[in-house]
């Protein structure tokens, strides 16, 4: 396991933006569109995105509904194909899933009759590895996720906040370069989500991965991401990359800093200050007829 070095206390934003920029670039998009076609009808997801990112960054993608922030996730993770453009990885376009690019949903996409342990051991026995080997790396992430004593329960006795901390192990343990993680939060109590947003921003800080990390949550961008790609809808097209020039490690009190504050401010004035660019679905929302009588007095 590759470890990054510890990042100084004395925060310059300029120094470490500066020096992200001079390492490689992992993950390059040139004009990368995807167009989504049905019938005759043809709706542009993605339009021209010219993207790079670096190794071992932090990128948050936000914007509002219908932008293209999980198409994108998705395209990257070769799940989905795209219409136009070069979508790179060190270079070498991308054609289908690798173990090189890790995955996490929202949805806890665990297999159901696995235990924890066979769970994470899944990826490195489908990639040839002996049973022994596969069970000392997954016990090696079960311990870095804090689950030791859970390794032989079966998802449904699991709450939700250890389902997706198995599901992180179990991309984590194919050793990939890119993790990308599409609302892997979203369905957590908010307890939870902050202890989980504290325990992946450890990991990335001590492993050398590059995380792409799609949510609708501002506050979850802005505490967790080194940049923050904005998109807008229709077509769904870059419309700002943000320097989150806040120092490292940081903590939930950050939250109510006044540079938090004017960074949060900058965010909801992108993602929401045109309101044509809102999913087209809730633009001409029905009148609800009353289905029942309701009474004017009681």
């Amino acid at each position: 396991m590759n470890h990054s070095p510890e990042q100084s206390t004395d925060f310059s934003p300029k120094e470490y933006f500066d020096a992200i920029y001079q390492r490689p670039v992992i993950l390059e998009a040139k004009k990368l569109s995807q167009i989504f076609k049905h019938d005759q009808v043809e709706r542009t997801i993605l339009n021209q995105l010219d993207l790079k990112i670096h190794k071992r960054e932090f990128i948050c993608v936000i914007g509002p509904s219908g932008c293209g922030k999980s198409t994108f996730s998705r395209v990257v993770a070769g799940l989905d194909p795209y219409s136009s453009g070069e979508l790179l990885v060190d270079g070498a376009p991308i054609h289908g899933p690798s173990p090189e690019r890790g995955m996490v949903f929202q949805g806890y996409t665990l297999f159901p009759w696995k235990t924890v342990k066979e769970n994470v051991m899944f990826g490195p026995l489908m990639k040839g590895a002996s049973n022994p080997s596969a069970e000392a790396a997954a016990r090696e992430w079960i311990n870095i996720i804090g689950l030791e004593k859970y390794e032989n329960q079966y998802p449904h006795q699991l709450s939700g906040g250890m389902k997706q901390r198995v599901a992180i192990a179990r991309a984590l343990v194919n050793e990939p370069k890119i993790l990308l993680m599409d609302e892997p939060f979203g369905a957590l109590d908010p307890h939870t989500r902050q202890k989980m947003q504290k325990h992946l921003m450890d990991l990335w800080q001590n492993i050398d991965i590059t995380i792409i990390f799609v949510t609708h949550d501002m506050d979850e961008a802005i505490l967790l991401a080194d940049r923050i790609v904005a998109l807008k809808a229709n077509p769904g097209e870059i419309k700002e990359i943000i320097e989150v020039n806040l120092p490292r490690p940081r903590s939930p009190e950050l939250l109510t800093s006044p540079e938090f504050k004017r960074l949060r401010e900058r965010v909801d004035f992108l993602v929401h200050a045109q309101e044509d660019e809102l999913d087209p679905a809730l633009q001409d929302l029905p009148k609800i007829p009353r289905m029942t009588q309701v009474s004017t007095h009681k």
